[in-house]
């Protein structure tokens, strides 16, 4: 962390969904006011993803600990996508309550203003990685900034603000222009943060992963895997295996023998044991890991015909590559 913030009267930290160290540095042209801030590079958590990279950010817990473990994570058999807060079956915020699943407060236990999309307000995953914060929803990217300003001049000393356009283009687009024309827009909205940032305070981006481009290189799971699974959970970089009752040794070797090339094949006992979910995994978290892991080691996905959404996606996350892993640092102190 930046020295000066110690000092700061006011701190607005800025999570940009989706904006990797790598993506930034190779894009500075595009964002001059983000190229002039105090920049270094951090890492985000495993797997790279919103759900279990935001739940750190706002615990300041490892995934082991908060166990808000993947983007969809199988919990008392079923698998829920946790940004939507869904099962199969449908909304799941009675059947699975957000506290429930992670119930450590945010922010320390404090209540900060929390200026995020106003639609998310009522969503489990807000509920279970942001209550009981304060919120102030907004609907674009000026209001975001409007709303900032307001609470800075009502003297908050500490404001989170959230914007996740850029990763969905990324998603929707991969990144080429779309991705340009986005981080040019975000770059503008953290020049107009810093003009209400107030005499004294700091300004801090980061974000809770980056990005790779997979396209259409998506790998179906080899028959002989598919065989042996009972489910799968995570996602396309970080796909889940959960074996046959007795078969999770003989996964482990078809996953191995298939994927090996493409991914690292790992048992849900070596992760544990090398630390990739922290120094400390519950039995809540653990019980929400499949068998297996695949985790892409190239720019590919893994198939699973229940993981779909409103369009195919371009750009990915969830890995261990450096474009996923590094994040930026960013601060500006006025």
């Amino acid at each position: 962390m930046p020295a000066a913030l110690a000092d700061a009267s006011q701190v607005v930290l800025l999570v940009v969904d989706g904006l990797g160290w790598e993506q930034l540095e190779a894009r500075l042209s595009l964002a001059p006011t983000l190229a002039g801030m105090a920049r270094c590079p951090i890492t985000t958590v495993a797997p790279s993803t919103t759900a279990t990279a935001l739940t750190s950010l706002t615990t300041g817990l490892p995934p082991g600990e908060h166990g808000v473990i993947g983007y969809r994570m199988a919990v008392h058999g079923e698998v829920l996508n946790v940004l939507r807060w869904s099962t199969p079956a449908g909304d799941a915020r009675q059947t699975i309550p957000p506290s429930k699943v992670q119930p450590t407060p945010p922010f320390l236990g404090e209540r900060p203003p929390v200026v995020t999309r106003a639609e998310y307000r009522q969503s489990g995953f807000t509920g279970a990685h942001l209550d009981p914060a304060r919120y102030w929803g907004y609907r674009t990217l000026s209001t975001m900034v409007t709303e900032v300003g307001r609470l800075l001049r009502s003297s908050e000393p500490f404001v989170y603000a959230y914007w996740d356009g850029l990763d969905k283009v990324a998603h929707e687009y991969g990144l080429g222009e779309h991705y340009d024309a986005e981080l040019a827009w975000i770059d503008h909205t953290v020049e107009r943060l810093l003009a209400v940032l107030p005499r004294g305070g700091m300004l801090l981006v980061t974000a809770d992963h980056g990005q790779v481009e997979v396209g259409g290189n998506v790998i179906p799971l080899a028959g002989e895997v598919l065989g042996l699974c009972a489910m799968q959970s995570g996602e396309g970089r970080f796909r889940w295996l959960h074996a046959r009752s007795g078969r999770a040794g003989a996964l482990y070797d078809a996953a191995k023998s298939h994927h090996g090339d493409d991914a690292w094949v790992l048992t849900r006992d070596q992760m544990v044991a090398d630390g990739w979910f922290g120094p400390v995994v519950t039995e809540a978290a653990a019980a929400r890991l499949g068998d297996v892991a695949l985790v892409a080691r190239r720019d590919v996905a893994f198939h699973d015909p229940r993981d779909t959404g409103p369009y195919d996606l371009v750009g990915r996350h969830g890995a261990v590559t450096s474009a996923e892993m590094y994040v930026p640092l960013l601060s500006i102190a006025r």
